[in-house]
């Protein structure tokens, strides 16, 4: 049997980081920050940030902050 799902490569960057990786538990984020055009790094940026409660609420509030200065435009 084989396993089924999606391998994360991890790459060194020569920052000395792992540049490329997105969290096991994030991977649907990430696909679909992909589909939207999203660019990789980016999708992996975001994905990662909402890996715990604190992160995910802490984009919730930036969200929400750009939203109503977009509207007072």
């Amino acid at each position: 049997m084989g396993t089924v799902g999606v391998e994360v490569v991890q790459v060194v960057s020569d920052r000395g980081g792992r540049y490329g990786y997105v969290v096991k538990s994030r991977q649907n984020v990430y696909r679909a920050l992909r589909r939207k055009g999203a660019s990789k790094s980016k999708a992996a940026r975001i994905s990662n940030a909402g890996r715990t409660r604190a992160g995910r609420h802490r984009m919730a509030v930036k969200a929400a902050r750009t939203r109503r200065v977009r509207r007072a435009r």
